[in-house]
């Protein structure tokens, strides 16, 4: 495969990434809100989904508490969002010279794996239900593939752009 393409088709794979760390992070500011709107699209189906319509009643119940009484409490989330939209900026890197800044990639799927025991382990000592347990596997399940198809591609442009070292050649000396 010409490298063109698997360029393209690298910087087509980050940009899923970006797009989704992006919205990601803008969506974690405004979550009294959206929350408030989830419920109104949700009532519908109350009687049908009442373990998933009552999780996100009592979420935003907290939230509205949190914002009244402990308004420092939304901090965090605010702090979520920016390390989202941070983590987005990082991958400005890959996206201009992908082979150079693989690490990026690598920090990415690495974060991907780390998802999963943290919400297997955090999740049940918060309280998280187990079905919103895999909305937050969801993250993981989302960006790890087109981070590993990217990581892909970049290896076999970086193997395109190196020069074959015959077997047996000696390594250069150091110094």
């Amino acid at each position: 495969m010409d490298v063109e393409v698997r360029l393209r088709r690298i910087r087509r794979w980050l940009w899923v990434v970006v797009v989704g760390l992006f919205l990601s992070g803008v969506t974690a500011f405004p979550l009294e809100i959206e929350v408030r709107w989830l419920l109104a699209a949700l009532d519908p189906l109350a009687g049908r989904l009442p373990a998933l319509v009552g999780w996100i009643e009592r979420v935003h119940d907290g939230l509205v508490a949190a914002d009244r009484d402990y308004p420092f409490l939304l901090y965090g989330t605010d702090w979520l969002a920016f390390a989202h939209l941070v983590l987005a900026v990082a991958f400005w890197g890959p996206l201009r010279d992908p082979v150079r800044n693989v690490w990026v990639v690598q920090v990415g799927m690495i974060a991907c794996a780390g998802i999963v025991p943290l919400a297997l382990i955090c999740g049940p000592i918060r309280g998280i239900p187990w079905f919103w347990t895999l909305v937050d596997l969801s993250f993981a399940v989302g960006a790890f593939p087109p981070l590993w198809f990217a990581y892909r591609h970049i290896r076999a442009v970086e193997a395109a752009r190196t020069p074959a070292t015959p077997v047996g050649t000696p390594a250069p000396a150091a110094g």
